[in-house]
């Protein structure tokens, strides 16, 4: 008789001994995996339980409470940065008053954007760009046509516009967008991943024809300090208030989501968000001086998967 016959003949014979095997003796996939479901509720519930007991202790003993533990992430293990960039630092505030975006944070410039694509664009790219023409309010869409590049930033600059955003499709899909901060420059091309439309969101939101707040969150280096400056020259200098409308670039680990909401005050405490759409994620590929310019441009940073992605808790903006 083989070990098979006699192990399941074992098991008939003694079904309680059968219900006793651990959950890696099992040989059943179905009940492996209600047991497996059953181990990870319970440890779940003592999970809650404790920090419920922690959280009590915590409230009982009051100032003299210990401090919460800081939990191991990829953003608290981060190694330090000499580029990162303080509040307080007086040399990135001088450089800031000399850069190419001094004149719209001194409310001299207002900006116009151009929102152009590909030569040849889709039908979904083009719906796309419907959407962030409504999110710039001060932006204006122009059909690309056989314009090239120089001489589309050439066109720009006569016109009197100070950005100029390119988005880039791939098998009929945006996948790339290239911001082109006129007339001087920079330029700064990004992976665009995550596409998701306003009539795609559930429970979305009408925008209105204000002018929304911009919040720039977690730039902390000097190249996320460029980058979010760029972000936010794209946008009016003078919200309007009224509209309670609200957008956001928050950098995680390297990747920028791009979110619109229209916030409003339930009461003193409590604050309300609705999701407006578009949203999207961007990823920086390459920062180059002066305006685009493939054969002759140099490049202030680019993105080198082989060099940069050798440690997973370092990042550049």
């Amino acid at each position: 008789m083989s070990e098979e016959a006699s192990s399941s003949t074992a098991m008939m014979a003694n079904p309680v001994s059968y219900h006793k095997l651990p959950i890696n003796e099992r040989k059943c996939k179905v009940v492996k995996r209600q047991m497996f479901t059953k181990m990870k509720r319970a440890k779940n519930t003592e999970k809650k339980k404790r920090r419920k007991a922690a959280e009590e202790m915590r409230e009982a003993m009051g100032d003299e409470a210990p401090p919460k533990p800081v939990p191991h992430t990829i953003e608290s293990l981060r190694p330090a940065d000499i580029t990162t960039v303080d509040a307080d630092d007086e040399e990135v505030a001088k450089d800031t008053q000399m850069d190419d975006f001094a004149a719209y944070f001194n409310c001299e410039t207002p900006p116009k954007v151009l929102v152009t694509t590909n030569k040849k664009s889709s039908l979904g790219t083009r719906k796309f760009v419907d959407e962030l023409v409504n999110v710039i309010p001060n932006s204006e869409y122009s059909k690309r046509g056989k314009v090239d590049m120089k001489c589309l930033v050439k066109q720009s600059v006569d016109a009197g516009f100070t950005d100029i955003i390119v988005v880039n499709e791939d098998m009929k899909k945006p996948n790339s967008i290239i911001v082109c901060h006129l007339p001087e420059g920079p330029t700064a091309t990004f992976r665009l991943t995550s596409v998701v439309l306003k009539k795609q969101l559930k429970r979305h939101g009408n925008a209105t024809t204000h002018r929304p707040e911009v919040i720039l969150n977690n730039f902390s280096t000097r190249l996320g300090h460029s980058i979010g400056r760029m972000m936010g020259s794209l946008f009016h200098y003078d919200p309007q208030f009224r509209g309670r409308n609200c957008v956001t670039f928050h950098n995680q680990r390297d990747f920028i989501f791009f979110r619109r909401h229209r916030y409003v005050f339930k009461n003193n405490v409590k604050v309300g968000l609705q999701e407006l759409g578009p949203r999207f994620t961007l990823k920086l590929r390459r920062v180059q001086k002066g305006t685009f310019d493939t054969t002759t441009g140099e490049y202030e940073w680019y993105y080198n998967h082989k060099q940069m992605d050798v440690n997973r808790r370092t990042f550049f903006l």
